[in-house]
């Protein structure tokens, strides 16, 4: 690496490092200000670090005004910063005298053979393992954002004492940390949440929290996300199945999950045996394909689901659709020979970037290796991630190693959507498995009359599609292509003179397959216009005396734009056009 990109933000390595250094420095100002604080911890994150303190006070935005002002005094300060070791007994009683009984936990927990180190600059000392830069004025005072305040329990545990955590941003100029708050200003506008109430689609209840209620108009949504992905699949070969809910504890040790998922599994007893709520839908699909002999003349076989799957997630990391405790995959798995791998793993690879293509995505791939706990042997672990590697390669595709983030039964392939803002998703993957069919006993009769064992693909496109309809909420800001917006047109009438004209058009409309509404409030057509922009309607058509005489109507587009006056019949043969297309 040249010493240019060494210490270039590009380089996740100083991009860490600089933000570390920046929350010690949070760290010192909140000292400084507030001396009766008491120091927990304070790493940098993605965008960013955070420091958690306890303080007898809430911090406000008032205190975070005054923190920032702090810290960039420190910067102008240039104070270096300079590290240095003890022993376990004098770095306790160094923190004892500084009356930092987080730290002094923390350094008593330490293994015995490890190295205590500590960084001070200037009149501020903290235990930390670092790096860190070499001096406060490396970090620009003018581009640091302290941004949020938020309860974290010490060491993540409910048990312990509640204290206040403060996020903060920084970027090496204030250029970069402005275009970064825009992005962040402009996600909370689109936040699916938000949208998701103001447009009634789903909602959450504390009654069932983590378990998404779908509302009418996001059962829309949802179902023509679920008739495309029919349709894309039965094109390419893949036959539907549905497979139980529940199923008996014993398959799941079977399958390995027992081993490696059981703290995100619930339970259940039937009949005084144990049984557990699936958490993945691949157990199902062997005893599918274990029902019944097969020949290699038969294979491959393509088996896809929308799977229901439960999993227990803490009540802190719920997070809208985006992380739930129900949720439905749009799964598949595919059995094959092994001769057949590349070709069926290219095929995946076809379909997945055809259904992003669908909804404008850009995604990067990553190849994801083995994990430390894989089952199997270390050679059929290489050999999976050779075939992987081996299909990437022979598309001429980019993608990057993502070492150990397989699932336990083999390595995949991981697709990360990016965004119309930028942020990227991990959605769709392409696991490669020798081992679930080893464990099934699964076999076919190959061509030599012997049986074989056939090799599995698990996948997925969507991934979670409530995960799924979230990022669209998000991409399109609510503002869905017309073929997924849950009302496709609003019928407008000026006067109640039109009404039965405009209950005409929507009638037409209605009858050709358009979700339509009718605004019949007494209100000004300029306030029912703004109503149907709110709701993110693509299409409105006003008419009035002069529409209905004519047989016309006025179209207007959600955007604000006047598309000028047509017959509702040439209106309808534009919306099929643009719904098939699915602009």
């Amino acid at each position: 690496m040249s010493e240019e990109n060494k210490y270039s933000f590009d380089n996740e390595e100083y991009r860490n490092t600089y933000r570390h250094t920046t929350s010690h420095i949070l760290a010192q100002a909140v000292k400084r200000l507030y001396p009766e604080a008491k120091l927990a911890i304070g790493p940098a994150i993605k965008d960013g670090f955070y420091y958690d303190f306890d303080i007898p006070f809430a911090f406000t935005e008032e205190h975070l005004e005054a923190l920032e002002a702090e810290m960039r005094k420190i910067c102008k300060e240039k104070l270096k910063l300079e590290r240095f070791e003890l022993p376990r007994t004098e770095a306790v009683a160094l923190m004892e005298e500084k009356d930092e009984p987080y730290k002094v936990e923390l350094i008593n927990d330490l293994p015995e053979d490890a190295v205590i180190s500590f960084y001070t600059q200037g009149e501020f000392t903290d235990l930390c393992a670092g790096p860190h830069l070499d001096s406060t004025g490396r970090v620009k005072g003018n581009a640091i954002k302290l941004t949020t305040v938020n309860g974290a329990y010490w060491r993540g545990d409910s048990d312990k004492k509640m204290l206040q955590r403060i996020y903060g941003t920084c970027f090496p100029s204030k250029a970069e940390l402005d275009v970064y708050l825009e992005r962040m200003e402009e996600a909370k506008k689109r936040d699916h949440r938000r949208l998701g109430r103001e447009l009634d689609l789903f909602m959450f209840s504390d009654e069932g929290p983590g378990f998404p209620f779908f509302l009418p108009k996001g059962m829309i949504v949802r179902n023509e996300l679920e008739a495309y992905w029919r349709k894309v699949h039965k094109a390419a070969g893949y036959e539907e199945v549905r497979t139980p809910l529940i199923l008996n504890e014993e398959l799941w040790h079977r399958s390995g999950h027992w081993d490696h998922y059981k703290e995100n599994m619930y339970f259940t007893e039937i009949d005084e045996a144990a049984y557990a709520i699936k958490p993945m839908n691949c157990p199902g699909g062997m005893l599918v394909y274990g029902r019944k002999p097969w020949s290699y003349k038969d294979l491959p076989l393509r088996f896809c689901e929308m799977g229901v799957v439960h999993r227990h997630e803490l009540s802190g990391a719920l997070h809208g659709l985006f992380r739930v405790r129900c949720f439905t995959q749009d799964d598949a798995h595919i059995f094959m020979t092994p001769e057949q791998m590349q070709d069926e793993i290219s095929n995946v690879i076809n379909l997945i970037d055809s259904v992003y293509q669908t909804f404008g995505f850009q995604y990067h791939v990553e190849l994801s290796t083995c994990p430390p706990d894989f089952i199997g042997s270390e050679e059929m672990c290489d050999y999976a991630e050779s075939v992987l590697r081996q299909v990437l390669d022979a598309r001429g595709m980019e993608y990057v190693v993502n070492p150990g983030d397989g699932a336990f039964y083999g390595p995949k392939i991981d697709f990360h959507l990016e965004d119309s803002i930028g942020r990227t998703w991990q959605c769709g993957t392409i696991q490669l498995d020798f081992q679930m069919p080893e464990r099934f006993d699964l076999t076919y009769t190959g061509g030599d009359g012997e049986k074989h064992r056939p090799v599995m693909i698990h996948r997925v496109a969507f991934g979670s599609i409530e995960r799924f309809i979230g990022i669209l909420t998000e991409h399109y800001a609510g503002a869905f292509p017309l073929w997924l917006a849950p009302v496709q047109v609003t019928v407008l009438p000026i006067t109640d003179r039109a009404a039965a004209y405009a209950d005409q058009v929507a009638a037409t409309l209605d009858a050709a397959g358009i979700r339509v509404e009718t605004d019949h409030r007494n209100e000004k057509i300029g306030y029912k216009i703004r109503e149907a922009q709110m709701q993110k309607i693509p299409y409105m058509l006003v008419v009035g005396d002069k529409e209905a005489e004519a047989g016309t109507v006025a179209v207007r587009t959600r955007t604000g734009g006047d598309q000028g006056t047509v017959a509702p019949e040439a209106f309808l043969v534009q919306l099929k056009e643009e719904i098939a297309s699915k602009v």
